[in-house]
């Protein structure tokens, strides 16, 4: 039953929540009644799944020695020596090569995401995550990979504010689980990841001081940008925006009190404050968005 669970494991299942962003594009540019368009996208969040843990694997490969200098992540399948790297790295090299075909006969432009993505994530796992600064930005340019696929496979314009969105979020999740990381593991943190050794607790909590009042900020301009009244025929999408700042708020919280910051989707499949209030963002966002068609 162990080795079952661990083959699971390996997949990082819970991960999968970051790929629910190709969604945005076909919700917001009101797609989502049509058919066509909502299966293209439905497979591109199931290709990503498949390339996402493929990378998983191997990035878990790369770091099974760091990893078992964590408290958390020493129990994962490699780390506590349940699956070996031979094994783990043929099911992750299969899982990507589905992935890739699979996006190639969908679409052209998705097969071309996915494969920038892959090497993004490739450069993170081997180099980039060791940079300081560089290793927050590098895994936010995989969020926006992710958003412009969704936009992409559904031959539609990807909005700049939704870019810019995508990546201060992104970059605030990043850099607050740096910050848990960092007050996790406290004078080992240079042995799991070098990079933390460049930050600091006063660093991380300027850096997350920044993004966090950009995203509310930039998040604000978008509900009320003519472009977006204009678009969606309502002034109404101001009315979501207290979500977005309990959202945030509530975060702030879960890293600084509950500790569950390590991992954002842990923090929001087990934090039900948290996964209320993102239901509640996204069905007031459809509603006010389709109200018109």
């Amino acid at each position: 039953m162990r080795q079952h669970t661990s083959w699971f494991k390996i997949l990082r299942p819970a991960q999968w929540t970051k790929n629910l962003i190709v969604f945005a594009g076909i919700i917001f540019a009101r797609h989502l009644h049509n058919a066509a368009d909502l299966t293209k996208v439905v497979q591109a969040f199931f290709i990503f799944t498949l390339v996402a843990s493929g990378n998983y694997i191997i990035n878990d490969i790369f770091d099974v020695f760091e990893d078992r200098l964590h408290p958390r992540k020493a129990k994962r399948p490699l780390a506590a020596g349940l699956i070996s790297p031979s094994v783990a790295s043929w099911i992750g090299s299969m899982l990507i090569v589905v992935g890739l075909v699979w996006a190639y006969l969908v679409d052209r432009s998705l097969f071309l995401l996915i494969a920038a993505y892959l090497v993004t994530m490739m450069a993170y796992s081997l180099y980039l995550k060791h940079v300081v600064i560089l290793d927050v930005l590098t895994l936010s340019l995989g969020f926006v990979i992710r958003a412009a696929a969704g936009a992409a496979v559904i031959d539609v314009e990807i909005s700049s504010w939704l870019i810019i969105c995508t990546i201060l979020l992104s970059l605030f999740l990043a850099i607050s689980k740096r910050r848990f990381e960092f007050t996790l593991l406290e004078d080992g943190a240079q042995a799991h990841r070098p990079a933390l050794y460049h930050y600091s607790p006063v660093l991380l909590d300027q850096m997350i001081s920044v993004v966090t009042s950009a995203t509310l900020v930039s998040y604000c301009l978008y509900t009320l940008s003519p472009e977006t009244v204009g678009k969606f025929g309502t002034k109404n999408l101001i009315f979501t925006i207290p979500f977005v700042i309990y959202g945030i708020f509530r975060y702030l919280y879960i890293v600084y009190k509950k500790g569950l910051a390590d991992a954002p989707e842990r923090a929001l499949y087990r934090d039900w404050p948290l996964l209320i209030d993102v239901i509640l963002w996204i069905f007031a966002c459809v509603v006010m968005i389709y109200q018109r068609l």
